[in-house]
Parts: structure tokens; sequence; C-alpha cells
């Protein structure tokens, strides 16, 4: 079966009711609930607490304040770091205000160890803010835990329809490459990638259809994270290091800022020089799931079946990003110095 029509047979599952097991098959089900807990044993407990990046960004700014809500698990938090100015929700809404000229109202409610079904409970105080737009970035726990993926993209499905009710735009992150964490082994290693990939196509689907646009998080965090663990790694080799979280963030930007309506007319047109198109949406969740930072959104293309924009929108030069990296480096290289001085202590 191929991918497009993994991805399909899944959200269609979702959508009414189905099975949508068989789309990666019983037995690697099995595989992954019993060796999800050896993994999950190995990162260690979630306990830290995550800084709280709310609040208003931009502030000397005089235009009106874009509203937007951060929502999903630690990926949209920020887990492991204690500076909030380096969470993704600080960079998204600090990026926003410099690139919009308008300061930007961030409200944070995600939670570490969320799953797609938490996402109701999650709405319910993000819709208080009366968001203009929100992010969701939702999908690790979900396969961790071994929650059925129809389970999965249904309740991401009801969460974007929700919030296009309620007249905010919606930019959701997709699943991430768990086939990329080290404390995963083999068999389940390739199985949480399979797995993970087609949540996200599916997340896609489900997301479009609903009326919101979708990024792949899985193309971009494979290959940087697995060439350079130590980079965009935390110290528990699950979570994200902060330069790990600001490449999120910065993947995700050019999105918000597309479906806010604040790009020039002339992006709005697909590039085919880029590889962008317009292709039924199965398909183009398909290759989102395969390279980085591709968005897929709605078309009101006319024709047979449901179809989809598929952008590789260009990244957004942020200096925030820029001195996010830079303190992760001085941290590092303080790190290695004060390992030197006890090592030399010990000897």
């Amino acid at each position: 079966m191929s991918s497009a029509a993994a991805a399909r047979r899944l959200a269609t599952a979702a959508a009414f009711g189905g099975g949508g097991l068989g789309a990666l098959g019983a037995s690697l089900f099995g595989v992954l609930k019993v060796e999800a807990s050896l993994a999950r044993r190995a990162i260690g407990p979630t306990q830290l607490p995550w800084p709280d990046a709310g609040g208003v960004y931009g502030r000397g700014l005089a235009e009106r304040p874009i509203r937007i809500a951060l929502l999903g698990d630690s990926a949209a938090v920020g887990y492991g770091l204690t500076d909030p100015d380096q969470t993704p929700g600080a960079i998204l809404a600090a990026g926003l205000a410099e690139v919009t000229g308008r300061p930007v109202r961030l409200f944070v409610g995600g939670v570490v160890g969320a799953e797609s079904r938490d996402l109701d409970r999650q709405i319910d105080t993000a819709l208080v803010t009366d968001p203009e737009i929100t992010v969701i970035v939702i999908g690790a726990n979900d396969v961790t835990h071994t929650r059925p993926p129809r389970e999965s993209v249904r309740c991401l499905s009801d969460a974007v329809r929700r919030l296009r009710e309620a007249d905010s735009q919606v930019v959701v992150g997709t699943c991430p490459d768990l086939g990329t964490i080290r404390p995963i082994a083999q068999p389940l290693k390739q199985v949480a990638r399979l797995w993970s990939r087609r949540l996200a196509a599916a997340q896609t689907i489900a997301t479009v259809e609903a009326g919101g646009r979708s990024v792949s998080l899985g193309a971009l965090l494979g290959p940087d994270f697995e060439a350079s663990p130590s980079e965009f790694f935390g110290p528990d080799q699950f979570h994200p290091s902060a330069y790990g979280y600001a490449s999120v963030a910065t993947a995700m930007l050019p999105s918000v800022v597309a479906a806010l309506e604040e790009l020039p007319d002339t992006e709005e047109l697909p590039e085919i020089a880029r590889g962008e198109s317009v292709l039924e949406v199965s398909r183009a969740a398909a290759e989102a799931s395969r390279e980085a930072g591709t968005e897929v959104a709605p078309t009101q293309m006319r024709g047979r079946g449901r179809w989809a924009a598929l952008r590789h929108r260009r990244w957004l030069p942020l200096p925030l990003v820029d001195r996010v990296r830079d303190d992760t480096e001085r941290d590092d290289a303080a790190r290695s110095a004060d390992e030197g001085v006890r090592a030399g202590d010990q000897s």
C-alpha cells in the first residue's frame, strides 16, 4: 500500500469509525505496545516544571495585538528549558511581531504529556482568549502511549473544526519522526518511525479537510536530529534542546504568517521551481511527511476529490533564533569547561 493510500485509509477510518489499524499492521501495534514502556523508562519521568512564555511580545508596536494560542504537548511548551525566551511560543510570538510589525498576545495552553484526546480541554481554556490563530503541536505521546491512530486523528480533526467554527485560523505541527529518538531501540525504532510518519500524513489530511493547514515536523526533525543529536536533543535525548525547539518554531512561523494573510500576494502563488503544486490531499500529505517543513493547506481548486496546496515556505531569518543557538553553544562550552575542572580536581 502506498503512503498516500495508507494515510487516506487511516484518516477515513477516523472519520467513519472504521478500524484504521490495518494501515500499520496489527503485528506492528503489538510490538510497539510491548516495547514502548521500555523506551519510556529509558527516557525517564517528565516531572520538571516548564517555563510559561505567555504574555505580550512587541509591546512598543502601536498596532492592535495579534492573539495567538499555542496548544499541544511538551514540544509546544518547551519542556526541559528554563528560559521562557527560548520556548517555541516565545520564538513564534516574537517572530510574528517582528515580521508583521504588530504586537502579539500569546496564550500557551499546551501540557507536557498531552495526547490528541486532551486537545478538547485545552481548547476550552484557549477560546476564552479569543485567538485569531491557534498553533497545535501534537502526536508524539499518542505513539509512545500506543493510542489507536484512528482515535488520535479523529480527536485532532474535531479540534481543528471546533477552532475554525470559533473563527480561529489553525496551523498544526504534525507528529515528529520518533525513529530518531536514541532511547528507542530496534525493532521499536523502525516501528515508531513508520507509525509516526503515517500518523503525520493522516493528521495532515484531517487538518486540511477540517479547514486548517499543517506543517510537517517529522521530515524536518528526522535528518537534523539524527545527524546532530547533541545539538538538537536535550539531556534526556527525547525532548529537543533550545536550538531544537527554535528549529520547530522557525519552521512553523511562515505558515502562521500566511494563515493570518500577512504575506505579500506574490507569496500566495505556488512556485513550480520550489516544487510547489496543487495535489490530491492524500498525495500532498504523503509528500509532506517526507520533506522538511512542508506546508499543506486547503485550496479552492475545482475538480474531483479533495485538493490541497503543497508549499515550501521560505524560512524567515530571525535574529532571535541565532541568539538561541549562540546561547546554547555558550552553555555547552561552559558545561564542558566545568566537566574539565571537575575531572582535574578528581585527578
